[in-house]
């Protein structure tokens, strides 16, 4: 996706910015309201950001890359123990993808749980929202690590 003028200074806004809400952008940008920031966010920024999990808008990596904000530091997001257990199986930035199956063969493996595909389907989808893990477009999706595995800290909401 190709970002004109004003989205990429927008995007280099939300990346100061981040973890933000509507209403901080909103301000920042000059809108009428938080509905007109969504609606900004979805057609021209999508790829770009994702919500946390209390709605907070944040930048992906990719997003950070571009606007030359990537620290190469650790990004901590919040998760569920399923999703850890992706991260800590799945292949790094520059190997080759795998499966959903195939990831879910290596978390059984490692941790002896037994999840579902769905669930792990699911995770490695949120993952990708979060900009974590990158989704390879083949006959089957398959996925990797989109930084390095050092750089991610999953945070377990203790229940």
């Amino acid at each position: 996706m190709t970002l004109s003028e004003e989205a990429m200074e927008r995007l280099a806004e939300l990346v100061e910015l981040q973890p933000t809400k509507n209403a901080e952008l909103q301000e920042k940008w000059g809108l009428e309201s938080g509905s007109e920031v969504h609606q900004y966010l979805e057609s021209e920024l999508g790829d770009y950001y994702y919500r946390d999990e209390n709605s907070l808008i944040c930048a992906t990596p990719e997003a950070e890359g571009l606007v030359g904000e990537d620290t190469g530091g650790e990004r901590a997001v919040a998760g569920t123990q399923l999703q850890r257990d992706v991260i800590r199986v799945l292949p790094g930035p520059d190997e080759e993808s795998q499966s959903v199956v195939a990831t879910l063969h290596d978390v059984q493996e490692e941790t002896g749980t037994d999840p579902s595909v769905d669930d792990v389907r699911s995770g490695l989808h949120s993952l990708t929202d979060k900009g974590l893990v990158e989704r390879i477009r083949k006959t089957v999706p398959t996925f990797r690590l989109a930084i390095e595995r050092d750089r991610i800290t999953i945070e377990v909401d203790e229940e």
